[in-house]
């Protein structure tokens, strides 16, 4: 095969088992949605449906989806076998179609997706050239990979896989059902159930902290850990440093994007989103379900209130209400933001005009 070139499914086998074929049913009530038969009066595929493709690449044997009415003509045309569409939408859908119609089409298509691609279960057994501690307790479950180091007194939960070249420190605690990719380092740390963490990331090192001194820098002990609740995902290179005598957590259900950075003493709670090269500074609270996007900056202690959304590269520099917006740097709310840009634009333009005036009369 041409690279570059694949089949019309989403997920290359080479890298993704695929599990099926499911009739409608089963993918209705995988997604909790009400399944519509197709309108030509056809039935679905014999066999069932047996893969997942985008709405331009699918075929009739091929389940797809639509929930951004800008991809609205890719679903006239498609040659999907079903689709996963919006209410609004299901006139749109081709005659040759069935339909699964909710209201989230995209947490729907999250669903099947799973349903066709589960997560590959931990293949128990430990890699002859890992390095487990006598003193570690792992499960028999748990799958350790080529050149993993387990230290004393760690513990790995059932059903847990723990990737090539990764070390799990002393003392460090994997729940049940973790993923934890390849060149990972944990120290310090307690790490609940079903955590993911991707490929170089770093949870458990040394906080910046240090205190200054007739001759210099002088660095305070870092003794708290880090505490990564159930369900949380930590980006790949990604940074979690533990905390100088309070812990630093993550709260349950959160996510990390790739290279984030998160300071000692920071306490993330429940649901939290930080994406891709955003920092948060020492002792900073995130209250439940905030939103930080891209490369936004917040300063230490500081408190982000509940559902607040932190807007890209923002600079946050005090506290930010529940459900507030900010954006800029200084953080102002959106709607003052853009007022001030509006502001300075109009200014621009009037002084650009007076210069031209001035230099006409010159």
């Amino acid at each position: 095969m041409t690279p570059g070139k694949g089949t019309s499914t989403a997920a290359d086998p080479r890298f993704f088992t695929c599990a099926g074929p499911f009739d409608g049913a089963a993918l209705a009530s995988a997604a909790g949605a009400e399944l519509l038969d197709r309108k030509d009066g056809g039935v679905a595929p014999q066999g069932g449906y047996t893969s997942i493709a985008p709405l331009q690449a699918a075929g009739g044997t091929d389940v797809s989806f639509l929930d951004n009415r800008r991809y609205a003509p890719l679903l006239d045309d498609t040659r999907a076998g079903l689709v996963i569409v919006a209410p609004a939408f299901v006139a749109r859908v081709p005659s040759h179609c069935a339909a699964l119609v909710t209201a989230t089409p995209y947490l729907a298509w999250s669903r099947v997706a799973r349903l066709f691609h589960p997560r590959p279960a931990a293949q128990p057994g430990v890699h002859p050239t890992a390095s487990i501690a006598p003193t570690a307790k792992v499960d028999a479950t748990a799958q350790i990979g080529a050149f993993v180091v387990v230290g004393d007194r760690a513990e790995i939960g059932a059903g847990s896989l723990v990737d090539a070249h990764t070390v799990i420190g002393d003392g460090v605690v994997l729940g049940q059902d973790c993923r934890i990719g390849s060149h990972v380092s944990i120290t310090h740390a307690l790490v609940g159930d079903r955590v993911t963490i991707l490929p170089g990331a770093r949870i458990g090192q040394d906080g910046f902290g240090f205190a200054v001194g007739p001759a210099g820098f002088e660095s305070v002990p870092q003794l708290g850990r880090v505490l990564l609740e159930d369900d949380v995902e930590i980006g790949a290179n990604s940074t979690i440093d533990r905390g100088s005598v309070n812990d630093t957590v993550i709260g349950a259900g959160s996510r990390l994007d790739n290279l984030v950075q998160i300071g000692h003493n920071a306490r993330l709670g429940r649901c939290c989103i930080v994406v891709s090269q955003a920092g948060i500074s020492g002792s900073t609270v995130l209250e439940d379900y905030v939103t930080v996007a891209a490369q936004a900056g917040l300063i230490g202690h500081i408190r982000i209130g509940t559902k607040a959304r932190i807007g890209a590269q923002c600079g946050v520099m005090s506290d930010v209400e529940s459900g507030a917006d900010v954006i800029g740097s200084p953080a102002m709310p959106f709607r003052e933001f853009f007022r001030n840009v509006a502001v300075l634009r109009k200014l621009s333009k009037k002084g650009s005009g007076s210069a031209q005036d001035d230099s006409g009369k010159a």
